[in-house]
């Protein structure tokens, strides 16, 4: 089935009023939410949402209508909600709002969804919620935003205030990877690595912060692991992680990646591994360039090159593939390419998702790989495996699939 996409958010307004829940503001400016803010003493609490965020979606339909959650948020804040995303549909008032909107995308950061900005009664941001979450969580990772001491940019200014604090380091790392924040968690996670020094990053406890702060070649931590590999190795034992696939991960997107997404034609990555291992002699590249291969010859839709590639990259790595993964590659031809040699790959890939567990999905994925080959009787049998596995929308589309198997109708 299609590839398991596991969204986070981002949206412009779309204020309205609910009988019972949180009451948000309709129909006004942003100036005229921080005046009526400022004149009743209250907060400002912003959901920037998308049309096509479904956790967007969920806190609307069934958090923000509880009696409990409005209570909360109609006594301590004026409520507005923000559509960050443009449409054909959108109505007149969330056209007014698109400048508005990707302000705030850019002031203040919002690059997933869903994300809640607290500001207080004076207008200024104060605090970031990241994700949504049932009522009662919802309602207490809001209350942080109304407490000084517990405010995501109280705690940035004592981080800025106290460079030498490696505790503080920790803490702000924690809190702005929870906020999404990524330049400021890899600012925190360097900080934190440059204070306590090679010897007690390479402790179970440090470990992630290590990884975190090696994002690029340059450093404090991709020098730390590239200089204790064995030591990294045995960290990550049961991480299905070594040290050199964080090195050349690191590499790959320095070196590899932009020239990927440059749309560069016929990338020679025979020549790149060779010259990258030649600058680097500390890394192994053979199984990171495969998987870089996967996705240049995916955006090339060059398909019997992007089946040897990831056929390449099975063979190559040194742990196993997911089954999540293998199913996008499985997907990805399925719906791209006709070509038996592919689709029998494709097959094999998608045979291996679904061998120890059978989610419903990648079983969909495997049936309709069947029923494209031609072995509608297996694809059937699969399909209904599928359609017997699963509940709500996903049951209603494996059933429209079946259907189509089962009257003989292509399915792709």
């Amino acid at each position: 089935m299609k590839k398991l996409l596991f969204l986070l958010l981002i949206v412009p307004f779309i204020g309205f009023s609910q009988d019972k829940g949180v009451t948000f503001e309709h129909g006004v400016t942003w100036q005229a939410v921080k005046e009526k803010a400022k004149t009743e003493n209250k907060f400002i609490f912003v959901d920037c949402f998308t049309t096509w965020c479904k956790p967007c979606e969920y806190m609307s339909k069934t958090v923000f209508p509880q009696d409990t959650v409005g209570e909360f948020f109609n006594a301590h804040f004026i409520n507005l909600k923000v559509q960050m995303d443009q449409t054909d549909h959108d109505a007149p008032e969330t056209k007014s709002w698109y400048t508005e909107a990707q302000r705030f995308a850019d002031d203040y950061q919002v690059v997933a969804y869903p994300t809640f900005l607290i500001f207080d009664p004076q207008g200024e941001l104060v605090h970031r919620i990241v994700g949504g979450g049932e009522a009662s969580e919802f309602i207490a990772r809001a209350k942080q935003g109304l407490d000084p001491k517990t405010q995501y940019v109280t705690l940035v200014n004592k981080y800025h205030q106290n460079p030498d604090d490696a505790m503080l380091s920790k803490q702000m790392l924690n809190a702005a990877l929870g906020a999404y924040d990524r330049p400021l968690a890899q600012e925190a996670a360097s900080r934190y690595i440059e204070l306590l020094g090679e010897e007690a990053m390479l402790t179970p406890g440090n470990i992630d912060i290590l990884l975190r702060g090696a994002k690029s070649s340059d450093s404090p931590a991709f020098t730390i692991i590239k200089n204790n590999k064995d030591k990294v190795d045995e960290l990550l034992l049961n991480a299905n992680q070594t040290a050199n696939d964080i090195l050349s991960s690191v590499l790959a997107s320095e070196l590899v990646v932009p020239r990927i997404r440059n749309k560069e034609e016929n990338i020679d990555f025979l020549a790149l591994k060779n010259k990258i291992e030649k600058d680097h002699p500390y890394v192994d590249m053979i199984s990171t360039i495969a998987r870089a291969k996967t996705k240049y010859y995916f955006s090339q839709n060059n398909w019997p090159a992007f089946k040897d590639a990831v056929q390449e990259y099975i063979e190559t790595s040194d742990h196993n593939i997911s089954p999540a993964e293998l199913n996008s590659y499985a997907w990805s031809v399925f719906e791209n390419c006709d070509d038996i040699a592919c689709l029998q790959a494709a097959l094999a890939w998608s045979k291996t998702s679904i061998s120890e567990t059978e989610v419903p999905n990648f079983v969909d994925t495997y049936a309709n790989l069947l029923y494209k080959s031609g072995d509608e009787e297996k694809a059937i049998r699969w399909q209904q495996k599928a359609v017997d596995n699963t509940a709500g929308h996903d049951k209603e589309t494996f059933s429209a699939t079946l259907r189509k198997m089962q009257n003989g109708e292509p399915t792709w």
